[in-house]
């Protein structure tokens, strides 16, 4: 396991629909080091901070593994890493694999496992298609986003390593079925619940839908 790219951008304006839009999503590969703080890499910084970034969704990760699939879906597109705003480009990670609340050390930095990434409209603007969003969502190839426990740095190339397991191994991908309703499983839910790692947002999104399924 290991990372294949490190992707940083600052936000700029961009013009969709008619409408200027500022988007940190846009990110490109750099060489070397790139520190980790508490709440972004050095170089990079989200636009939206309602929706985007903070403590719990610090580092944003997406498995280079997931390229093939979206070159063969969209074979009109260029695809270089960052492509999907992700921070880091990882390969030998998997959301069937990695458990919310999972500890990982990335370079030198030790991150925890918090979410999968949903998808917004600024995903749209940058493939310039409306249709990635639902495409993305039911693919179930979300990525994930992490905390930082602690800072270090990273480069392409760094080592990854798994420090510890949350007990109640709830996996990323568990979480988009759970969301999409894709899994009524009150055991699962319940272990959801008990992931002090997850979002308490998340766990009232997962609470509400799960009542709408029973109704």
């Amino acid at each position: 396991m290991h990372v294949v790219s490190v992707n940083v951008g600052l936000p700029r304006n961009v013009v969709w629909k008619g409408m200027t839009v500022q988007t940190g999503i846009f990110k490109e590969p750099v060489e070397g080091r790139v520190s980790i703080s508490k709440l972004n890499l050095a170089g990079d910084q989200q636009a939206d901070l309602t929706v985007h970034g903070g403590a719990p969704k610090a580092v944003y990760a997406f498995p280079a593994e997931h390229y093939e699939y979206w070159r063969k879906m969209l074979p009109e597109v260029s695809f270089s890493w960052g492509k999907f705003g992700e921070n880091l480009t990882t390969a030998g990670l998997t959301e069937a694999g990695l458990c919310i609340g999972d500890r990982l050390r990335i370079g030198t930095a030790v991150l925890m496992v918090t979410q999968p990434r949903m998808p917004c409209y600024k995903l749209a603007l940058r493939f310039d298609r409306d249709d990635i969003i639902k495409s993305f969502l039911t693919s179930r190839r979300s990525g994930f986003y992490f905390s930082v426990v602690e800072e270090g740095v990273v480069q392409a190339g760094s080592e990854v390593e798994i420090l510890s397991r949350d007990p109640n191994r709830v996996a990323v991908v568990d979480i988009l079925h759970l969301y999409l309703g894709q899994a009524h499983d009150p055991e699962l839910l319940h272990r959801a619940m008990h992931v002090s790692a997850l979002p308490q947002d998340w766990k009232a999104d997962l609470l509400l839908r799960a009542r709408m399924e029973r109704a």
